[in-house]
């Protein structure tokens, strides 16, 4: 059987996309293979989302900004996860990608979009790499195998909303 295949989709995937392909990938011990994409990638990874990566001990490695068409060409694996990562509450469009796959929304503050100091710019991408972080660990932690597609999809859907108000109150820092 093959890994889960999951791709994370936002807008730039620049940033938030970028720390949940590489986290789960550093994280999934073979058992997840991670993607990620944008609808209008911004062309280079956030140097922050970088830096927030390698201060975690994750590699940085064959990361890059790039779209989702390439993940519905012929030949290409099929996705078994489409994971958008866009924060809705802010009014940011998600990009919508048709497939055979299980899908959901795991809405998450763009930490590219603070404004600020570079301490508060690295701060922002620590608080979203933790959120990311937690949200995979409760992923790691279904029995992907051997759930049924409405039992992923009713797991996948509450892993979304997990730290929603943790985030708000800032605890996960």
């Amino acid at each position: 059987m093959h890994p889960c295949r999951v791709l994370f989709i936002c807008t730039g995937n620049s940033a938030r996309s970028i720390l949940s392909e590489a986290t789960l990938n550093h994280l999934g011990n073979g058992r997840f293979e991670a993607f990620s994409a944008g609808s209008q990638p911004a062309g280079r990874v956030n140097p922050y989302a970088l830096d927030e990566l390698a201060r975690a001990g994750i590699s940085t490695e064959d990361l890059s900004s790039k779209s989702w068409d390439r993940f519905v060409d012929e030949g290409v694996p099929p996705l078994d996860i489409v994971i958008t990562v866009c924060d809705s509450a802010a009014k940011e469009p998600c990009p919508v990608l048709f497939g055979d796959f299980v899908r959901t929304h795991w809405g998450l503050s763009d930490p590219a979009a603070v404004q600020g100091n570079a301490i508060a710019i690295s701060q922002a991408f620590q608080h979203a790499h933790a959120l990311i972080t937690y949200r995979l660990m409760a992923l790691l932690n279904l029995p992907v195998e051997s759930m049924t597609r409405d039992e992923l999809q009713h797991a996948l859907d509450h892993i979304g909303a997990m730290g929603d108000d943790d985030d708000k109150e800032g605890d996960l820092t």
